[in-house]
């Protein structure tokens, strides 16, 4: 049985891995420093928290469910407590795309996030049509890279952010940098962003006299039909109004150089913020 130690296992995004983790076919040892997230566990899910070294001694995967910010230093703190083969795996790629897990080339290092459910999905269960995060209820997709190790290795850490993320559908395979262009680059650079200036422009014509109800009902609504459209979910063309006016409006918008965003400099210095 793969024993797994983990770390941060009562926070906002461990006590989640927690859940999907107890029950599973991995011997799982939770690792949590906080008062709160131990109380947590405990009430919650029936786990008691053992000392860091202890869930170390001979684990075979770590799990930093640890903030961006806290991930170096508690990856630096127990880094010569694993033995040679150790899988640490990591919740995101920022802080080892920015380097900050030490180097140490008999480790394995497996970086896998959710895409979160999609907008266009099937679920019927009123519970999970609410599970925007995903993790608990609603189906979702998830990308994985292997960063360092060998190439075996890769079906292990997918075995297990199968678990962690489950119910999952597809399962992607990426590099780190390529993970790093869609998160930050593509989903809260760009995605985020224009969602913000969505909301902003609604609030603006509310601000002008339509009813805020009305302008919110009419934007969802219009964002799933040209989503729809737009995303090849489904057969269609817009209208030659709507096309005039994407015509006219992307460069009021948008800097004809936007897609720099996505250079390396650019992804490099928008982690650097973050972690």
């Amino acid at each position: 049985m793969t024993t797994i130690a983990l770390f941060g296992a009562g926070g906002k995004m461990g006590y989640r891995l927690s859940s999907n983790l107890k029950g599973s076919t991995f011997d799982v040892r939770h690792v949590e420093l906080g008062e709160a997230g131990r109380a947590r566990l405990s009430s919650g899910l029936g786990i008691e928290c053992m000392p860091a070294d202890t869930a170390l001694d001979g684990a075979d995967v770590v799990i930093l469910a640890v903030p961006d910010t806290l991930i170096g230093r508690v990856a630096a703190s127990i880094i010569d407590k694993l033995k040679p083969g150790t899988m640490v795996v990591a919740l995101d790629a920022a802080a080892p795309f920015a380097g900050h897990l030490p180097k140490r080339d008999d480790l394995t290092y497996f970086v896998t996030h959710p895409c979160h459910p999609p907008v266009f999905n099937d679920e019927t269960d009123p519970v999970a049509k609410r599970d925007f995060f995903g993790g608990v209820h609603a189906k979702q997709h998830i990308v994985s890279a292997l960063m360092q190790g060998p190439d075996s290795a890769y079906t292990l850490g997918e075995d297990i952010a199968k678990v962690i993320w489950a119910p999952v559908m597809r399962s992607h395979r990426v590099t780190v940098d390529q993970m790093a262009l869609l998160e930050p680059g593509l989903s809260e650079t760009v995605a985020a962003t224009l969602l913000v200036v969505m909301r902003d422009a609604m609030d603006e014509v509310v601000a002008r006299g339509v009813d805020k109800q009305a302008a919110r009902d009419f934007l969802l609504g219009h964002i799933n039909v040209l989503a729809s459209v737009i995303f090849e979910e489904t057969p269609g063309v817009f209208s030659d109004a709507c096309n005039k006016a994407i015509q006219f409006g992307k460069p009021a918008l948008m800097r004809d150089d936007w897609k720099k965003v996505f250079e390396p400099a650019e992804i490099a210095a928008s982690i650097e913020r973050i972690t």
